[in-house]
This record gives C-alpha cells, sequence and structure tokens, in this order.
C-alpha cells in the first residue's frame, strides 16, 4: 500500500514560529554550556594547581578569545535561565495558547538580549 502523503524536504521553506525558534535555542543553549562546564573546570583547576596556574590563567583570561569564550558561555547561561524559566510557567498551565507563548518568547529573547549586553559590559 502506497501512502499518498506530501513530502516537503525543502527545510528553506519551512518557517518556524517564534515559539519553536526559542526551544530549539533552549536546546542549544544547554549544549554549549554542557560543553563550557569542561572549559571552565580546566580554568579552576590551573588557577587552584599553583601560583603559577594563577598567574596562567589570568593572562589566558586576558585575552580576546577567552572573554568571547567566557561572554558566550554567560549569554548561552543568560538564555537558557530565562527560557527554562518561561518553559516551567507554561508547564504549570500559564501561558500555553499561542498568543501568549509568542508573547513569553518575544519577551524572553528581549531579557536574553540585555543580559548578554550586561554580560559583555561586564566583562570589556
Amino acid at each position: 500500500m502506497k501512502k499518498q502523503r506530501p513530502v516537503n524536504l525543502d527545510l528553506q521553506t519551512v518557517s518556524f514560529p517564534l515559539t519553536a525558534i526559542a526551544s530549539i535555542l533552549h536546546r542549544i543553549s544547554g549544549v554549549i554550556m554542557f560543553f563550557a562546564v569542561g572549559i571552565l573546570m580546566w580554568l579552576l583547576s590551573e588557577s587552584l594547581s599553583s601560583p603559577m596556574g594563577f598567574a596562567n590563567v589570568q593572562d589566558i583570561l586576558d585575552s580576546f578569545a577567552a572573554k568571547f569564550i567566557i561572554w558566550g558561555t554567560l549569554t548561552a547561561l543568560a538564555y537558557h535561565l530565562v527560557v527554562g524559566v518561561r518553559h516551567i510557567i507554561m508547564d504549570m498551565g500559564y501561558g500555553e495558547e499561542f498568543d501568549s507563548a509568542t508573547k513569553s518568547a518575544q519577551l524572553s529573547m528581549v531579557i536574553s538580549v540585555i543580559l548578554s549586553v550586561l554580560a559583555g559590559v561586564w566583562l570589556w
């Protein structure tokens, strides 16, 4: 029996709603934080190893690349936290309608951008 279902494999024609984009980015930010923990644990271990290790970590963290990685980690953490709170509120039964979910996704993205800018100001 052949099924006559439409198949659309061109992903450029698919437009995701903002709520789906927020959910996908929430998962991506979780993966970023998972890998960032390894870097942060290595920096902590190195800084606690000796006074020379602490000085080495200070030198590493003075570079632009390290500050950019730390900024990315803080941005992922802020986004993950804000959208995680949004998901928890929705799990409690509030804002599950499409309109209110879209507005809460917009608000969470705005708050995340503000926190990201503040993290950049704090680092640099």
